[in-house]
């Protein structure tokens, strides 16, 4: 999945940029409080968007 699709649907679903790291980018969701790394890879593999939806408590991306 193309990081720019993971970001669009993160922001979609209340989820904000908290900080930009070393390697990474930390997302927040407003709503749980919950945080999550995102890779600045160009190309995130659709497991890892998965768990990145898991561990901000949101839907998984549709499509891949």
């Amino acid at each position: 999945m193309k990081r720019r699709d993971l970001l669009r649907h993160l922001t979609a679903h209340d989820c904000l940029l908290l900080r930009e790291g070393g390697s990474h980018s930390w997302w927040h969701h407003v709503v749980t409080s919950k945080r999550s790394a995102v890779p600045r890879h160009s190309e995130i593999s659709n497991h890892l968007a998965r768990k990145i939806c898991r561990d901000l408590g949101i839907p998984e991306p549709e499509r891949f």
